[in-house]
Order: structure tokens, then sequence, then C-alpha cells
């Protein structure tokens, strides 16, 4: 398979642009839940921290105590912040888990719950019939 992939823009006021590769698609494992989190790395930004380039410059700030603004990105990221530790993957798998059962589909009720599927079918038959005749 050809690789492909798909934009996604996150907070269009700070202009937050990923690329999402498709690398290879493998057939599903009735075991899993879908969709799984495969592979991720570095840690997410916090929110309005200014676009990519406002984000670029609080790292540089934080790297750097001599730099003006060393203290409020200090302040709004913490001292020990990296923005390349791994980030919870089991964590962010137990929430994918939760929307996978959310978005499962349910089996619809009928009307009459305590009327099985196939006695419905057959009274449609019927009815379609007397009315056909």
């Amino acid at each position: 398979m050809r690789s492909k992939s798909f934009q996604y823009f996150y907070d269009f006021g700070d202009g937050w642009e990923h690329t999402v590769r498709i690398r290879t698609i493998i057939p599903a494992d009735p075991k899993l839940s879908y969709p799984r989190l495969i592979e991720a790395s570095g840690t997410r930004p916090p929110e309005d921290s200014g676009g990519p380039w406002g984000f670029a410059e609080k790292l540089e700030a934080l790297t750097d105590p001599a730099h003006e603004y060393h203290e409020s990105a200090e302040e709004e990221l913490g001292e020990e912040y990296d923005p390349h530790a791994q980030p919870p993957v089991d964590w962010f798998q137990t929430r994918l888990d939760g929307l996978a059962k959310q978005w499962t589909t349910r089996q619809r009720m009928t009307k009459y719950p305590y009327v099985n599927a196939s006695l419905c079918r057959r009274l449609r038959q019927v009815y379609v019939r007397l009315f056909i005749y």
C-alpha cells in the first residue's frame, strides 16, 4: 500500500497543524477494541501555548535561565516539563477503550421486547400479504 496521509487542524486560532500518516493497514483482531493507539512520542503542549511558534519560544525560555520569559515559562510548563517524555500510552488506550464501548452498535429494541425477531419478521410477511391480496 502506498503511504497515505491527511491533515488535522487543531485550535485554528493558534495554528496547530498535524499530518497523520497511515503507513499500513492490518487485519482487525476480534480480541482487541478499536480505535487502538499503537505508538506515541512526546508530551503534548499545554492549552493556549501560542501555537507551534509560541510553544517553541516557551521551551527555549524554559531551558535558558537568562531568557526574559524564563520565569513565566517555568510557571506555565513547570520546572520538570520534558517535551520528549514518553506519554502514558496505557492511559490513552484506556480512554480509547471507553470510546469504543460507546461507539459499538447496540441491538435495537423492538416495540415489544418479549417478541423475538424471527416472529416479528414472520408477522410482517403475513401483514404484507394481507394487504397485497
